[in-house]
């Protein structure tokens, strides 16, 4: 969702957005696991509910699957797919597959087939996420994330000054903006 803020404030805003490749659960299995083992006690059906209420109004529409992606290998080929000029293009259809379609985007072969997708060398790359090409950016990532004590996702730092935690109102986003 908050890519969907981001788009909607761009609108009226000149925003240059970058967005940083942060690793918020590295403890997840390749395989993915149920969003429910790791928040216990929450009801994900009524998360999703949540969200789809609030990102209807961006054309999001949450898959409700009860997935949690690795997403180092898909925050790598984000770093490949930014080398190459195809960040944004790459970052919808990573975003549309997890999210909408609630497929596991911890998977080599379909990060391969979003790459592909969208014009990318899917064979460069996958040579580049085996050869730790980007594990630098990760790793900057994680130490910029504790200087702004980000601790959830998505956070969003604007100007290196404010930060706006969770999907806000886009109201409180144009506020900070407007300061």
């Amino acid at each position: 969702m908050g890519k969907g803020i981001v788009d909607e404030l761009k609108k009226e805003f000149e925003i240059e957005d970058e967005w940083i490749p942060y690793e918020l659960h590295p403890e997840i299995s390749k395989e993915g696991d149920k969003v429910s083992d790791l928040f216990p006690g929450m009801s994900v059906e009524d998360m999703f509910k949540n969200l789809n209420n609030m990102s209807n109004k961006y054309g999001i529409k949450f898959s409700g699957v009860d997935l949690i992606s690795n997403t180092h290998l898909a925050l790598l080929a984000s770093e490949y797919a930014k080398e190459k000029g195809k960040f944004h293009e790459f970052h919808d259809k990573l975003f549309y597959t997890y999210f909408t379609q609630g497929k596991n985007i911890g998977d080599v072969e379909l990060i391969k087939s979003i790459a592909e997708s969208i014009g990318l060398n899917k064979d460069e790359m996958v040579k580049k996420l085996d050869d730790g090409s980007y594990e630098n950016k990760l790793a900057e990532a994680k130490k910029s994330a504790t200087h702004y004590e980000v601790n959830s996702t998505p956070t969003f730092i604007i100007n290196d000054k404010y930060a706006i935690v969770g999907a806000q109102s886009i109201e409180s986003f144009k506020n900070v903006l407007n300061k």
